[in-house]
């Protein structure tokens, strides 16, 4: 059985975004602090890996004020939805296919 690697997703390489995807597909929605908050991570990391996403076109960003605030959500966009499961049925076939 040929190992999958090269239906592995670069962008889902690194862990930070593996959990950001995660969050995201398990919600409508998420704010840019709850994000923060939840991954234990700072401002400038956070939106570095959520511009990576966003130049995938794996997520949607989302600005407003909640009045005079500003709030930013993020979603799953359907291309990044579907790029993930790919990445996490790779990642299964790959398991499976080293298992003895």
């Amino acid at each position: 059985m040929k190992i999958p690697f090269d239906k592995l997703d670069k962008a889902f390489e690194n862990r930070l975004r593996l959990q950001i995807m995660s969050v995201l597909v398990a919600n409508q929605r998420y704010d840019f602090n709850s994000l923060k908050e939840l991954l234990d991570i700072t401002d400038g990391n956070l939106a570095s890996h959520l511009k990576g996403l966003e130049k995938e076109e794996y997520i949607l960003v989302n600005k407003s004020f909640l009045g005079r605030k500003p709030n930013t959500n993020y979603e799953a966009t359907a291309k990044g939805k579907k790029a993930f499961a790919d990445h996490l049925d790779a990642l299964e076939q790959l398991i499976k296919s080293t298992k003895s």
